[in-house]
């Protein structure tokens, strides 16, 4: 069956940055090898369930899946457009560093995260003692993708 919008699909993946880097796997040996299983020990390795057409995965993984079939093994390379967007200096904002403290109950360190209130999640890139820059991009911005996809089951 091929794949179209509005099927089931379960895949395998492991997604890898231009440097070779593995970032993300649906595959627990691949976790394990790589460290990721360590860094989420929470997280559960297993095929993920997309349904096509319903934007639960980026753009480009979406397209890709398009027409193939399963027991399709495939490798693809995804532009910044169509996955996470470019890197933007709109999206680092500039705090009052006394008013964010205060927010947030403690010491800010540059490379911790925090949430915003609309839930969006941002690394802080500076603090001094007027201002604290957190930069609001996804952190795959600005990044071409690789993926190795297995197609499991179309439903």
């Amino acid at each position: 069956m091929t794949i179209t919008t509005g099927d089931a699909v379960a895949i395998e993946y492991t997604g890898r940055l231009d440097d070779g880097t593995i970032f993300d796997t649906t595959r627990a040996e691949i976790a394990e090898e790589t460290g990721l299983a360590e860094a989420q020990p929470e997280r559960e390795y297993a095929p993920l369930t997309v349904d096509v057409g319903e934007e639960q995965v980026i753009a480009g993984m979406e397209d890709a899946l398009l027409g193939l079939e399963a027991g399709t093994e495939t490798s693809i390379e995804i532009e910044p457009e169509e996955a996470y967007g470019e890197w933007s200096e709109e999206r680092v904002q500039e705090f009052e560093t006394e008013e964010l403290r205060e927010l947030l109950g403690g010491e800010l360190e540059e490379g911790a995260y925090l949430e915003a209130q609309n839930g969006q999640r941002g690394e802080i890139i500076h603090v001094d003692e007027e201002t604290v820059r957190v930069d609001f991009n996804p952190e795959l911005a600005g990044e071409t993708l690789s993926f190795d996809i297995e197609v499991v089951d179309v439903s």
